[in-house]
């Protein structure tokens, strides 16, 4: 499976989003006289339960309706020259996060609030690629837009309802509802169509609907607080790469956090957390003609690999109990790991196989 940026098109089209709720009545009979009574007992057993089943599925109604109402004033339009994504405004300053593939090259940008009657002007503050995010900051905050409330995504359980907010196809706040499929996630965004190619660890798997200019808004749970920034949707190549509908992915806001906080603070990302070998590859093919492995195209002086004795010319094909076969295979390998730890890389030199023992250094 592939994974696809989710940057808008200038489409418009007419859909809607439907809430239903069922509701399963178990009923029972009893058997022996006195039927009358019988009778009544199972009325009123199935009029309660008939009544219980609404009110459960109003209380949940409630609920959407009233994070809907608390957290979409905080997710904005982000309007740049290639296109439309979403935004999340982080703090009172009027700091706004959002994916780093939806800002792009640019600097300034057009700002719209959810209730599309403010428009408003923000620049570039920092992004960061490799983890495909990035802050941009109003010039001015204005009245009715807040700070978004970030929850711990390493608490999002399988199963939890979560609602997607943004603007996809350049449809302004909107909203999508479904559940967090799987967590841990380790996915690798392509560098076609502006994407920044980035290999990103534990991501949040999604069944809520991530449609093009959904990137960069906000994955929400049901006590209101961010759980992910919704940023890529899965594509399947046996259908020509087209969207493989229930398959989003969002950036833990753990994650979010991390990053976004040194952008704020020093104006760039000073400590990434990402483990790396310090070495620039590429994918090479075996006598099959399949991906073999990566080949160290250099081993950058002092880094991790070459402290450990590789050097150019040599072929990865395993980081600790990870099979290597393409440079994003070792992306999604190091992606997993932490800088400082001790990884085994076995390779080949002169077709003679090879290990190492290499304390990983930081990306």
């Amino acid at each position: 499976m592939s994974v696809s940026r989710t940057r808008t098109a200038s489409v418009a089209v007419p859909f809607a989003a439907a809430l239903t709720a069922v509701a399963l009545v178990g009923g029972c009979s009893s058997s022996g006289s006195g039927g009358s009574g019988s009778g009544s007992g199972s009325g009123n057993s199935d009029r309660s339960t008939t009544q219980a089943a609404p009110a459960a599925a109003n209380g949940l109604q409630e609920d959407y309706q009233k994070v809907i109402k608390d957290v979409l004033p905080s997710v904005v339009q982000i309007d740049a020259a290639e296109g439309l994504g979403s935004g999340v405004v982080y703090d009172g300053k009027g700091h706004i996060v959002t994916n780093a593939h939806v800002v792009g090259k640019e600097r300034r940008f057009k700002v719209t609030t959810a209730t599309g009657e403010q428009t408003l002007t923000a620049e570039l503050v920092a992004a960061y690629p490799e983890q495909d995010l990035a802050v941009i900051k109003l010039a001015d905050m204005p009245k009715g837009l807040k700070a978004a409330e970030f929850g711990d995504s390493t608490k999002a359980e399988v199963g939890q309802i979560v609602l997607a907010m943004g603007s996809p196809l350049g449809l302004s706040s909107s909203v999508t509802q479904g559940i967090v499929s799987a967590t841990g996630r380790t996915v690798s965004e392509g560098r076609s169509g502006g994407g920044t190619g980035a290999t990103i660890a534990n991501m949040v798997q999604t069944s809520a609907a991530i449609n093009p200019g959904n990137s960069g808004g906000a994955l929400v749970g049901l006590d209101g607080k961010v759980i992910g920034i919704p940023t890529l949707a899965a594509s399947d190549p046996q259908m020509g790469d087209s969207a493989a509908p229930g398959i989003g992915f969002a950036i833990p806001s753990s994650m979010v956090k991390t990053v976004a906080d040194q952008i704020v603070k020093n104006g760039k990302v000073t400590d990434s957390g990402r483990a790396a070998l310090g070495i620039s590859g590429r994918t090479v093919l075996g006598d099959d003609y399949r991906p073999a492995g990566v080949a160290v195209v250099e081993a950058q002086q002092g880094g991790a690999a070459a402290k450990a004795g590789l050097a150019a010319g040599d072929i990865i094909t395993r980081l600790g109990d990870d099979r290597i076969t393409t440079i994003n295979s070792l992306s999604e390998a190091l992606a997993s790991a932490e800088p400082g730890q001790k990884r085994r890389v076995t390779y080949v030199r002169d077709g003679d196989e090879k290990t190492a023992d290499v304390t990983l250094g930081e990306m």
